[in-house]
C-alpha cells in the first residue's frame, strides 16, 4: 500500500503540471482512480499474465495493476510528457514489471497479451481495430466503458464477434466494464 500512496503523491504533483486527472477528483483519488483501476484485476482470469494498457495517460489502470499484481504490464502512450511522467513513476517505485512505450498503438511491435485494458482511450470499434493484433483466442479484454458500455457493444456487433459480459462498476453505479474474449472480425 505504501507504493500506491507514493504513486498518488507523484500523480497529484504532476497533475498540477499537466492534465493527467481532473483536479475535482483529487479529494476522492483513492475511490475515483485506485479502486476504479483495481476492480479490473479480479475480472481477469489470469491476472498475473502480461497486461497491455492502451492510452495509459496517468498510469491508470496500468501502474495500479503492476503494483497490486506484480504482473508484467506494458503501457502504451503517445504523449511524450505523460511517458516521461510514467517512466519517472516506474523508476521511483522500482517497478521492474512495468514498461512504457512512447508510441501510437499502430507502431507498437505486436506481441500476445494475456489481458488487454484501456481506460478512456477509444470507443470499442476503434479500440478493436487498433488492438486486436495483440490478442489471441485466449486473450481477455477488461474494458471500463462507463455509462456507454451497452451502446459501444451495439456499435461493434455487426463487424466484430466476441464472447462477453458486462460487469457493473463498483465505483459508479451507472458504469459498466466489458469483459470479452475471442474477439475477432466478423466475416463479410
Amino acid at each position: 500500500m505504501d507504493r500506491i500512496a507514493r504513486y498518488l503523491v507523484l500523480l497529484a504533483e504532476e497533475a498540477r503540471r499537466q492534465n493527467l486527472i481532473a483536479e475535482s477528483t483529487l479529494p476522492t483519488i483513492w475511490a475515483r482512480h485506485v479502486a476504479d483501476s483495481a476492480q479490473l484485476i479480479p475480472l481477469a482470469d489470469r491476472p498475473h499474465g502480461t497486461w497491455l494498457d492502451l492510452g495509459s495517460g496517468a498510469g491508470l489502470p496500468g501502474i495500479v495493476i503492476a503494483l497490486i499484481t506484480g504482473a508484467p504490464v506494458v503501457m502504451v502512450e503517445s504523449r511524450r510528457r505523460r511517458v516521461e511522467f510514467l517512466q519517472a513513476v516506474i523508476d521511483d517505485l522500482g517497478l521492474g514489471n512495468a514498461d512504457i512505450r512512447l508510441s501510437p498503438v499502430e507502431r507498437v511491435e505486436t506481441f500476445a497479451a494475456v489481458t488487454i485494458t484501456a481506460r478512456a482511450f477509444a470507443p470499442l470499434p476503434k479500440l478493436f481495430e487498433l488492438a486486436h493484433r495483440f490478442s489471441t483466442e485466449k486473450t481477455q479484454w477488461v474494458l471500463p466503458k462507463g455509462r456507454n458500455a451497452k451502446a459501444e457493444l451495439e456499435a461493434v456487433a455487426l463487424t466484430w464477434h466476441m464472447m462477453f459480459h458486462v460487469e457493473p462498476s463498483i465505483t459508479d453505479d451507472a458504469a459498466g466494464i466489458i469483459v470479452a474474449r475471442d474477439v475477432r472480425r466478423r466475416r463479410q
